[in-house]
């Protein structure tokens, strides 16, 4: 009788846990609860929105034939992102294809959820897809060790090196920058009021920090980490670029701008790419890698 008590009691309980859209925090990451501060949600221009959180960005892309969202935070960001959808007016059942950055714990732990509530597609390049679909990193990663483990996507769209995404007039452009790690990726588009339009970048991280012990020059389970960087750094220098947003709002100085009262600054790019390349010199210099 009481076995049959207690099982009574437990069915609601667990009800109440598998409808809830609380998530733990992450473990392992003492910068998370500052990074997850709530921020209200704003246009950056036109038809796209940030939607995250105070120390990570999420970008929301609308249409009439449906929405893009770029990057899903930390696994308890994704209730803070979804409220932040709905309270610009849109739906988070509207979103039909979700994005990722790099697939760190931090920018795409709450995608599996945000893609469960959604039935959107995650998209990414193939060696982030395989990072999502195990839910963490493996050794090619510079932070391999760092990060906590997040939930899996169990189903990842491939994307290639230049290939453009679409839903419904909206067009994004997939760049592979990685570096920071094997498959990270920027996206480019365009949006537009009346008839001025911008082109923003959401820039992937390139920042060189790593686990100790991992080197960024002769890397033998991440050889082209060097290359990726330079890569990137180019593409940066010379790519449309007029509004800059990154995985990290603050490494593109966004809020400084958006104090400043305009978002765009047609030399984000050029500037985020020549500090860049600084950090990484200075990096290969502590590796005994002359300049």
């Amino acid at each position: 009788m009481m076995r049959l008590l207690f099982l009574f009691l437990l069915v609601p309980a667990l009800a109440i846990a598998q409808t809830s859209d609380s998530v733990p925090p992450t473990p392992r990451c003492a910068s998370c609860p500052e990074w997850n501060k709530p921020h209200a949600p704003f246009k950056l221009y036109g038809n796209s929105w940030y939607v995250g959180t105070d120390g990570l960005s999420a970008i929301l892309i609308t249409s009439s034939a449906g929405h893009i969202l770029i990057d899903g935070r930390l696994p308890e960001s994704a209730p803070l992102i979804r409220r932040n959808i709905e309270a610009l007016g849109f739906s988070l059942t509207d979103v039909t294809l979700m994005l990722n950055s790099h697939a760190h714990n931090d920018h795409a732990g709450g995608l599996a959820m945000l893609a469960r509530l959604s039935g959107a597609t995650v998209a990414a390049s193939a060696p982030s897809a395989r990072w999502l679909q195990h839910g963490d990193s493996f050794g090619d990663d510079p932070q391999f060790g760092l990060n906590a483990p997040y939930p899996r996507v169990p189903q990842v769209r491939t994307v290639r090196d230049g290939e453009v995404v679409r839903v419904g007039t909206l067009a994004l452009t997939a760049h592979i920058t990685g570096g920071h790690t094997r498959g990270g990726t920027s996206w480019s588009w365009q949006s537009c009021e009346a008839k001025v339009c911008h082109a923003i970048v959401y820039a992937d991280s390139q920042s060189p920090i790593s686990a100790d012990g991992f080197r960024f020059s002769g890397n033998t389970r991440y050889p082209t980490a060097v290359q990726d960087f330079r890569r990137a750094h180019t593409l940066f220098e010379t790519m449309p670029c007029d509004i800059l947003v990154m995985p990290h709002p603050a490494a593109a100085q966004l809020w400084a701008r958006v104090a400043g009262g305009t978002l765009i600054d047609a030399r984000g790019c050029k500037r985020m790419a020549a500090n860049a390349r600084l950090a990484l010199d200075n990096r290969l210099a502590t590796e005994g890698v002359p300049k």
